[in-house]
């Protein structure tokens, strides 16, 4: 063997047993440089559930899975929050299955017996409390010889609000956030929905506190406090905040017709069953005269919406309604307008065919932004339903798209119902119909045909009376001429004989009595 051969073969050789080696005492010694590997932090908002993990490796797990749950015991240990505190048994695991808690912890902490049965013997805390803060440590004996160590550190966030219990609208809170963490807080941010929030007259944030003066219901969802300490260790936490208010715009305006039915709303955010409250009043009332009057009452346990229904309304109806809903020992209330739309005709009744009319659209309580628009709706004459109507600009109409239409001529097509739709920048805001009767139209047809008829019965009587006449003047003038004694003595013969034929009649009938 050559020198060069032999020098290669030492150095495979050599390599061989150094990566045996290390295969050795990864699988046998404990400790060592994979147990390093298992110092591990965890942090946990309170009230949330927290995982202290704890793996066997997967060359360990390899050589013993299948005796696991049979010679396998796990003992949780907690040190404390200070390092001079001895440690004292969280929770223990014998290989019978037999387990022991501490007292303090007992109803807490839990190891599932399925993941044991795969190598894992994390520890869960559920709730997470402050005094939970502090040093974890994992004993894993096999045969009763520790083939795992597992050190864990667990964190603690806070996130208070105050005060306690369920926040309404305009009612002010405040948010604290801080941890369990030794260092020195450098900085605190609030970030809602994702959006890093910034100082203002309504928000202000003061050493790792947030205070909003009138919350409403755009502040409600996830906050995210996050806090950097003098170590640059960075924290953060996640509260969600509810707050009870009401559904939609704030004050809302709601458009009736004249006449018509209205509804206004008063419709909780949520249900006060979600904050443990099954008693819920409320109560409704109407500022006038510059006082309130009651309007109406409801008690509900279930729902959380209490609307107010109006069958009919006219605009001395209009106005500010409010809705106030007691909500445990807490009452909060919402103002509710009533904005009436009329139309208003310059002529009252039936109108005559060919007056000037102005239709003029109102609205009680006005914003100031709403626009007009006028369409006259067409009725089928095979359907009692109005027809799908466009809007369209009538010859000698004026003002189409404003409050005030204007009809110089009232004709017929104009008869029908108008309508007159309210809109803002939210869109169509209400709408209310005004019928068109007119006058004249009819009666002013039946008269010409009734005219008409008496022209034609003259001219026909005149024609005939022309007629007779004519006929009259030449009779008179063939009497006079030489061939009319001739027809003379044929009238005479006729006359006789009709004479002599009745005296034989009345001579029959005579004979006859007698």
């Amino acid at each position: 063997m050559t020198p060069v051969s032999m020098l290669l073969f030492l150095a495979f050789t050599l390599l061989v047993f150094n990566v045996l080696c290390l295969i050795i005492a990864g699988n046998i010694l404990p400790g060592g440089a994979e147990e390093e590997k298992r110092e591990q932090k965890v942090w946990a908002r309170v009230g949330s559930s927290a995982v202290l993990p704890c793996y066997l490796s997967p060359k360990k797990l390899k050589n013993i899975w299948k005796h696991l749950s049979d010679k396998t015991s796990v003992l949780w240990k907690r040190h404390g929050g200070s390092a001079h505190q001895e440690p004292h048994m969280v929770l223990e695991v014998e290989y019978t299955g037999l387990r022991k808690m501490a007292l303090p912890m007992r109803p807490r902490v839990s190891v599932q017996d399925t993941a044991l049965r795969n190598g894992n013997f994390s520890l869960r805390i559920d709730p997470v409390r402050s005094e939970d803060a502090g040093w974890y440590e994992a004993q894993v004996a096999y045969n009763n010889k520790e083939v795992q160590n597992c050190q864990v550190e667990l964190g603690v966030v806070t996130v208070t609000l105050s005060p306690p219990g369920f926040v309404v609208e305009n009612e002010p809170l405040l948010l604290s956030c801080n941890s369990s963490h030794r260092a020195s807080l450098v900085e605190t941010r609030w970030f809602h929905n994702g959006q890093l929030v910034p100082a203002s007259g309504t928000l202000c944030s003061f050493h790792g506190a947030l205070s909003i003066l009138r919350p409403s219901m755009s502040d409600s969802g996830p906050w995210h406090c996050q806090l950097r300490y003098s170590d640059n260790e960075i924290i953060s936490a996640m509260h969600n905040l509810q707050i009870l208010g009401f559904d939609g715009p704030i004050n809302p305006i709601v458009y009736a017709a004249a006449g018509s039915a209205a509804d206004l709303p008063c419709t909780l955010s949520y249900l006060p069953s979600a904050f443990g409250i099954n008693r819920v009043k409320a109560h409704w009332s109407r500022l006038a005269g510059g006082h309130l009057e009651a309007w109406g009452f409801s008690e509900n346990r279930s729902s959380r919406s209490f609307p107010l229904h109006l069958s009919v309304v006219g605009s001395g109806d209009a106005g500010q309604y409010r809705c106030a809903v007691s909500v445990g020992s807490k009452t909060i209330s919402r103002d509710v307008t009533l904005a009436v739309v009329t139309v208003t005709p310059s002529i009252q009744g039936p109108v005559s065919e060919g007056s000037r009319l102005l239709l003029i659209c109102s609205v009680t309580h006005p914003r100031g932004h709403e626009c007009f628009q006028w369409k006259h709706l067409n009725s089928s004459p095979t359907n009692n339903k109005l027809a799908v109507a466009t809007s369209h600009n009538p010859e000698g109409h004026r003002s189409p798209t404003g409050p005030t239409l204007e009809i110089p001529r009232v004709s017929q097509k104009d008869m029908g119902t108008w309508e007159c739709s309210v809109h803002g920048p939210e869109g169509r805001l209400g709408a209310v119909e005004y019928g068109l009767q007119i006058i004249g139209a009819q009666v002013s047809s039946s008269s010409s045909i009734f005219s008409g008829q008496v022209t034609f019965g003259l001219t026909l009587t005149l024609f005939l009376l022309l007629t007779v006449c004519v006929l009259a003047l030449a009779l008179q003038k063939r009497a006079r001429s030489p061939a009319f004694p001739a027809l003379e003595g044929i009238v005479a013969v006729n006359v006789l004989r009709k004479k002599e034929m009745e005296e034989k009649r009345e001579e029959q009938i005579w004979q006859t009595e007698c």
